[in-house]
């Protein structure tokens, strides 16, 4: 039986697959090993690098031209800077790997026959060199997680690879393929002495950077259409647009969310049942409330400085002033993409975790501050209440952003809602989120469902600062509202401003106003 794969490299036998070498250019690929090449491919991760990776070398050695040798660097990582550790590290697996493709008994020597005769400033070169020589056919490796490897340990690997590179192939490898997160040009390596390097300055031999996109729709539906072929289990045609929302096509929480509709979801592991929209939705908050480790890795990375740089923005609508490498970087992690409205969130369930992530003790807060006092007999929220009563909580604890943001204070209040509308939502509601850089404003729509249908709540936060006069900024979040209010179907909309300017006086913070715009009401909530 197959399965969704949410775990380390696809297996051929056991898992749905996109076919790993139709996720890159393989025609680029053989044409820079044949050129003789050293290239980079970088991926955000859980993408599918390592099982491309592998299902390269398969492909290789397959033939009669090449010897492929596939090797993960990781295992140097804790060494740091001790280079004679962190290079041992990497030549054990290394030639454990090399003796995998050529066989244990092709080799008359080992890594400690280098490693004892050798400075280890020179030994992973040696090796190669001894191992080309000994081969019969020019070698091609494959590095994995080199950019798990830290400081001088890094900067050794990488100036070994480069100083015998005019050797090749006869007595190094003809080509070989560095795979990371980042692209190598983008590595700041902070040496033991406190001197920072550049990738690109000790590896400056790199011909071409490739990388690896997020699946497109149609690859989607080819996975999905696996577990159809294999089980019988239909996914019903309207789960596509959610699907593809809340995962952006992200390798991962495409398997993720396959996994959690076919498997976790225990009532549907009966194959009769197809798979609706609405099953979709529930996954989706199943696994985002399950903390799986890839969205608890993602969690971790909120906390950098130079995520929070670029987060925070988004988060807020405000321009960005991180610099370009922190952008990079985040974009490399697959935090970020470009969109319709410039840079942003790279996908629904990302746009879901982060606030959520940042909130985590407000929501607890807010879980002991509230009663569902706000829903009417129908079950239908009453927003009146609902918003009066996030007035008074904010009166209260609008210094909340000291202690329970994680450093996100210009997003303070914008993640406090975001809390509080979390707490509202939970177990009946489901929230959408928009937000990007320098749009100065964050959309929000809360879908709530009761007995006679679905509330549609659009809400806008707008942030009021000394630059601003309030009639202007109350202009510009009419037409922004009813322009969202249209697009999703709103029933009702609102618009929360929160007062930056430094005033003290909370009687001219809080209060209620009204506008229409586009025939569109909407009521405004100072703060």
């Amino acid at each position: 039986m197959k399965f969704f794969n949410t775990a380390g490299p696809v297996n051929r036998d056991n898992h749905y697959k996109i076919a790993p070498l139709t996720r890159w250019d393989l025609e680029e690929v053989l044409f820079l090993i044949q050129q003789e090449k050293y290239f980079i491919l970088h991926a955000p991760r859980q993408t599918g690098k390592t099982s491309s990776l592998l299902a390269l070398r398969d492909y290789l050695n397959a033939g009669d031209e090449l010897l492929c040798i596939y090797a993960n660097f990781e295992a140097g990582q804790a060494a740091r800077h001790n280079i004679a550790s962190g290079i041992a590290a990497v030549l054990s697996h290394l030639h454990d790997r090399a003796c995998s493709v050529l066989g244990a008994d092709f080799l008359d020597f080992d890594e400690r026959d280098v490693l004892d005769s050798t400075d280890p400033n020179e030994a992973l070169g040696a090796y190669l060199a001894r191992l080309c020589e000994a081969a019969d056919k020019p070698i091609v490796l494959l590095i994995d997680e080199i950019d798990s490897l830290v400081g001088d340990t890094l900067i050794s690997v990488l100036r070994q690879l480069r100083s015998r590179y005019d050797s090749r192939p006869a007595s190094f490898p003809q080509s070989v393929l560095l795979c990371g997160v980042r692209d190598i040009k983008d590595y700041r390596i902070h040496r033991s002495d406190d001197d920072i390097i550049t990738g690109g300055s000790c590896f400056n031999i790199k011909a071409e950077s490739l990388t690896m996109d997020v699946f497109t729709e149609s690859q989607v539906r080819a996975l999905y259409g696996e577990h159809t072929t294999e089980t019988g289990q239909v996914f019903e045609e309207a789960c596509y647009p959610p699907i593809m929302s809340y995962t952006g096509g992200q390798p991962w929480l495409v398997n993720a969310l396959g996994h959690e509709l076919t498997f976790k979801m225990q009532a549907n592991r009966d194959r009769t049942v197809a798979i609706t929209p609405a099953m979709v939705d529930e996954a989706k908050e199943r696994l985002i409330l399950s903390r799986a480790t890839h969205l608890d890795q993602l969690a971790d990375k909120l906390k950098e400085e130079r995520v929070r740089r670029v987060i925070e923005p988004m988060l807020t609508g405000q321009l960005s002033e991180s610099e370009d490498d922190d952008t990079s970087y985040c974009t490399d992690l697959g935090l970020v993409k470009i969109g319709a409205r410039g840079f942003e969130i790279a996908n629904g369930i990302y746009r879901e975790v982060i606030p959520r992530e940042l909130t985590t003790h407000s929501q607890d807060r807010l879980l002991s501050a509230f009663d569902p006092e706000w829903l009417n007999p129908d079950q239908t929220i009453d927003t009146d209440t609902l918003f009066s009563m996030f007035q008074s909580f904010w009166r209260e604890n609008s210094e909340i952003w000291k202690i329970d943001m994680a450093g996100y204070k210009e997003a303070a209040p914008h993640l406090t809602f975001q809390a509080f509308l979390q707490r509202v939502a939970n177990g009946n509601g489901t929230i959408l989120r928009e937000y990007a850089y320098g749009t100065r404003r964050a959309d929000l729509a809360l879908k709530w469902r009761h007995p006679a249908g679905e509330q549609r709540i659009v809400i806008e936060l707008k942030m009021l600062t000394e630059r601003d006069t309030y009639e202007a900024l109350k202009l510009k979040a009419l037409e922004q509202t009813s322009a969202y209010a249209q697009r999703c179907d709103a029933t009702e909309s609102h618009i929360i401003v929160f007062d930056r300017t430094g005033k003290t006086d909370w009687k001219e913070q809080v209060f209620t106003d009204s506008g229409t715009y586009n025939d569109i009401p909407i009521k405004i909530w100072g703060m």
